[in-house]
């Protein structure tokens, strides 16, 4: 992986201990949402003001070694801090399993491509449909490319 760096612990507890458990595992256990049981991966990012490690456990939406990162929030009105880093540095390493790798970031327009993987990611997590209702902003879709 690519990214080198101090890393600073996100302030959320369980965010915290989610990537803890994650990596100290290599990616056997805590590597699902608590609450659902459904698939994570762990995206490393640079922060765009800190230039500090930041790490993130979001859900798994994968499509033929491509992922893609989600950034609904909940359906809030703001984007997550991660977009921000994705945006300022769109190069980030991500964790699946005990696969791990680097990742060229793209944010995807409005139009046919980001259609396919919205419909991909509603598949994967059908909870993004009742966010992107909950909210007048369209959520933004971060395409991961595996740098070869």
């Amino acid at each position: 992986m690519a990214l080198t760096g101090e890393y600073e612990p996100s302030t959320a507890a369980w965010v915290r201990n989610q990537v803890a458990a994650f990596e100290a595992s290599d990616g056997a256990r805590a590597n699902t949402l608590a609450s659902t049981g459904d698939p994570i991966v762990v995206i490393t990012s640079v922060g765009a003001r800190s230039g500090k490690l930041r790490k993130n456990p979001v859900m798994r939406v994968e499509h033929e070694g491509a992922y893609l990162a989600v950034a609904s929030k909940g359906g809030s009105d703001d984007d997550p801090v991660w977009a921000h880093n994705f945006r300022a540095r769109p190069e980030v390493d991500l964790q699946d399993g005990a696969d791990k790798a680097t990742y060229d970031v793209r944010e995807l327009a409005d139009g046919p491509e980001r259609d396919v993987w919205w419909e991909r990611a509603v598949r994967t997590w059908p909870r993004y449909g009742t966010y992107q209702q909950k909210t007048d902003r369209l959520i933004p879709l971060f395409l991961l490319e595996r740098r070869s």
